[in-house]
This record gives structure tokens, sequence and C-alpha cells, in this order.
């Protein structure tokens, strides 16, 4: 009943992350799409501003550039890593485990640094209604996936995976009287 347990809550989390991270990746796409369509244009002759940045925003701050981009990378990676814990929650094997972690733990890694981002402009202040739901979606996904990563460790650890080894077991008959008709093989060492 406790593998039941786990498995939908696993399989819960990782649907809402699945969600949460599409949610991430459309917000972050409008924002560097209206970062394109507002970019510094110059004439022939004139000069860059002195506040000219290759990562210019309109909206927000000086943090907003590099987290709409380091949100955009986090939601693609975290996309693709709930497609291997979909798998995973399908095979509930060890190896899956380990293939669903690695892509998992990465994703985590990147929503850490989104995060980490999201707080640096969330410091800096001056940001639109869209960017601090950004910001909301990365600090609550990266609570999420991070228990989404204990939780399938927990199962692992309880014993709840399946072992390859138990079901490729060779069975030999040495106590078996030897078919009719066959004959005996000896050696001789």
């Amino acid at each position: 009943m406790a593998l039941g347990v786990v498995k939908s809550l696993a399989g819960f989390l990782l649907l809402l992350n699945l969600c949460m991270f599409v949610i991430v990746g459309a917000i972050a796409g409008w924002a560097l799409n209206n970062a394109l369509d507002h970019t510094y244009s110059t004439g022939s002759g004139k000069a860059f501003p002195v506040g000219f940045s290759p990562v210019y925003f309109p909206m927000g701050n000086e943090a907003t550039g590099f987290m709409v981009i380091f949100s955009l990378i986090a939601a693609v990676v975290g996309a693709a890593s709930c497609l291997s814990g979909l798998h995973h929650l399908r095979a509930w094997t060890a190896h899956s485990l380990a293939s669903s972690t690695a892509s998992s733990m990465t994703a985590w890694a990147l929503t850490l640094l989104a995060m980490g981002l999201a707080c640096k402009e969330i410091h800096l202040g001056g940001r639109n209604t869209k960017l601090i739901t950004l910001e909301s979606f990365l600090i609550i996904l990266f609570v999420t996936k991070l228990f989404y990563i204990l939780l399938i460790h927990a199962g692992f650890f309880g014993g709840n995976y399946c072992s390859y080894q138990d079901t490729y077991v060779a069975t030999t008959t040495t106590t078996a009287e030897p078919q009719k008709g066959s004959t005996t093989v000896t050696s001789s060492v």
C-alpha cells in the first residue's frame, strides 16, 4: 500500500512540475519576445546609449535579462526531466531511477540558479506583474522539484523497487532425472 501512495504522490508532483515548467517557459518566452521587440535601435553614425547591455530588457531591472534566460533554460530542461520521470513512474525500477534522478537534479540545479536570480530581482525591485508571477513560479518550482527528488529516493530506500536480478534468474535442475532418449555427458577432468 505504501508503494501506491509514493507512486501517486510522485505522479501528482510530476504533473504539477510539468505544468509549472510550461507556464514558466511561456512567461519567460513572452519576456524574451518583448525584449527583442524593444531593443535599442541606432541610426547610422549613432553610438549605443551609456547603459547598453546585450542582455537588455525594457521591463524589470538589471537582473531581469539573466533571470529570463536562465528561466527559459530551466523550463526546457525541467519539462524534459518530467518526461523522464513519467517513464520512471511506469517502470519503477532502480535503473529508471538513475536516469530520472540525473535529469531531475540537473533541472533542479538550473531552477535553483533561476530562483537565485529571481531573488536578486526581488531585492532590486521595479518589476511588473508578469515578472512577479515568473519569480513566484520559480520559487515554488524549486521546492516542489526538490520534494519530488526526495520522494523518489525515499521510495528507493524503502525497498519498493523491483530488481532486474530477480526476473532473470536461471533455474537449473540438478536433481532431475535425465529424459528418456537423452545421453549423459561426462567430462574427464
